[in-house]
């Protein structure tokens, strides 16, 4: 699965630990920008993790000059125009994103508007379509899971015409990602499972999909570490900010990884589950791996094998004989969803969710091998392939 040619791109700077959002100043006065927007939802603001940004502004004497803290869950097309005539009523020159991933995407939409001008995001739908950087944008997550703080990618939804809007840049990228561990103490017990769970099915499908290279590797092998070491330990210590931060620098890791090694049928079942069920994207990631390991695991027998040391340690990777390794890393995820959904009942199948329907498999098979994520499986998909991995993934 090796390849003679590929590339890897992340120019993100990271600043991570203990007082990090207190470095937010600095990097913005760094890009001559004096009248930051925070960008964030009610949830969040609710949760006081606004201040602490916000102290560290004042206390350098930049002023945040607007907040918008009405990002919903899927951000749409009216909610970006609304934010862009904020932003430009109140002459703003940056935006700060605070929250998970619908208000990360939203902030990278904003910015394209107040770059490029006009008020129809619509425009610049697709790849290659910015041809020069944005305005200074900094990310800070507040969820461990997405990674979306290093992609170059967004998903708006035009709810009028119900579709979503993708857009691909590298100039979507922020200018920095602050990873603090205070973003994400307030994380409710089923939220960090979900999150860590997709964040360790990115790692997994970058490390063990068709793109796969060995820069990728190192950031996925290294995320699956720190998750599988860390996770349990958060969900019994909610307050363990060591623990907190590692699976943080895991998401970080993991969305580096994934954003050069692309992913698969995961993301692509995950992907038509939530658009047809309305599931959360973690739990669909969490719902789905070890199926699709299952089905692809003689095409991608080598680096499932090799997983085993990163998710179950090394005594476990040597006492496991070769051969029955990939089977071995597999029980180990299943292993780590069983004991989430002991502590939090993260749901393992689609009928333990209660908003699937058994009839809506088929919908669910046909959606998904239209995305775009399917392309780079290991194993070729055909319908009836993608049918048999819900039937197992049912019940």
């Amino acid at each position: 699965m090796s390849n003679s040619y590929y590339e890897f791109f992340c120019p993100v700077k990271v600043i991570a630990g203990k007082a990090a959002l207190e470095h937010i100043p600095y990097e913005l006065t760094g890009l001559a920008a004096r009248r930051p927007m925070i960008i964030t939802d009610k949830g969040v603001r609710k949760a006081g993790l606004l201040e602490p940004v916000i102290t560290a502004c004042e206390e350098s004497g930049l002023e945040i000059v607007a907040i918008y803290d009405d990002v919903p869950p899927d951000s749409s097309t009216t909610v970006v125009r609304d934010i862009t005539a904020i932003y430009r009523s109140e002459k703003c020159d940056s935006i700060i994103a605070v929250g998970g991933g619908s208000s990360i995407d939203t902030a990278k939409a904003v910015n394209i508007l107040v770059s490029e001008g006009g008020d129809d995001i619509s425009k610049y739908v697709g790849a290659g379509v910015l041809k020069r950087p944005l305005k200074p944008f900094f990310v800070v997550p507040t969820t461990a899971g997405t990674g979306s703080e290093v992609t170059s990618v967004a998903v708006i939804a035009d709810t009028g015409k119900s579709v979503k809007l993708p857009f691909t840049s590298s100039f979507l990228l922020p200018n920095a990602a602050i990873i603090d561990p205070r973003m994400t103490v307030t994380l409710p017990p089923h939220i960090t499972a979900a999150t860590a769970m997709d964040a360790m099915t990115h790692a997994t499908e970058a490390f063990t999909c068709m793109a796969k290279n060995p820069l990728s590797d190192a950031y996925a092998t290294a995320a699956i570490r720190k998750i599988s070491q860390s996770l349990l330990t958060v969900m019994d210590n909610p307050d363990d900010t060591e623990g907190r931060l590692e699976l943080a620098q895991a998401s970080t890791m993991a969305g580096i990884a994934f954003s050069n090694s692309m992913v698969g049928l995961v993301h692509a079942l995950g992907h038509a589950t939530g658009a047809l069920c309305h599931l959360p994207h973690g739990l669909c990631m969490s719902l789905y791996l070890p199926y699709v390991l299952e089905y692809n695991l003689e095409s991608i027998r080598e680096p499932l094998s090799d997983l085993l040391l990163y998710l179950d340690g090394a005594d476990a990777y040597a006492v496991t004989p070769a051969n029955r390794r990939a089977e071995a890393s597999i029980t180990a995820i299943r292993r780590l969803r069983d004991a989430l959904y002991k502590t939090c009942e993260l749901p393992r199948t689609l009928k333990e969710t209660g908003k699937v329907r058994e009839d809506q498999l088929d919908a669910i098979a046909s959606l998904a091998l239209d995305d775009g994520s399917i392309i780079f499986n290991p194993k070729e998909v055909s319908l009836d392939d993608a049918r048999a991995v819900l039937r197992r993934a049912w019940a």
